[in-house]
């Protein structure tokens, strides 16, 4: 192990590589529902990133309404919810570079 590179360290990059790892899940969220009815090879795929976006997309959802635009409505919660992410990716590369001292 390098100088400074210690627990906390380790730590807080896994934790903004998981991070990071949920945005790829998001987008992939994001993707499927724009296809109505994907090949039957990718249906595992788009059902196990609904199983792990919706929990956290329901409460948004209740607290944000979709915005109209003419025929079409706009979900503002999966926005919202990059957002989030992107913050706190941020904040824990942040602590991990502070925790290398």
């Amino acid at each position: 192990m390098g100088a400074g590179y210690n627990i906390a360290t380790a730590t807080f990059l896994a934790l903004a590589d998981a991070v990071f790892l949920y945005t790829l899940v998001m987008l992939a969220y994001v993707v499927f529902s724009w296809v109505p009815r994907p090949p039957e090879p990718l249906v595992p795929i788009r059902l196990g990133s609904a199983a792990m976006v919706d929990p956290l997309l329901r409460p948004l959802r209740r607290i944000i309404p979709p915005l109209r635009l003419g025929g079409i409505a706009l979900d503002l919660s999966i926005i919202l919810l990059f957002i989030a992410a992107s913050l706190t990716r941020n904040v824990l590369a942040r602590l991990a570079a502070a925790a290398a001292g």
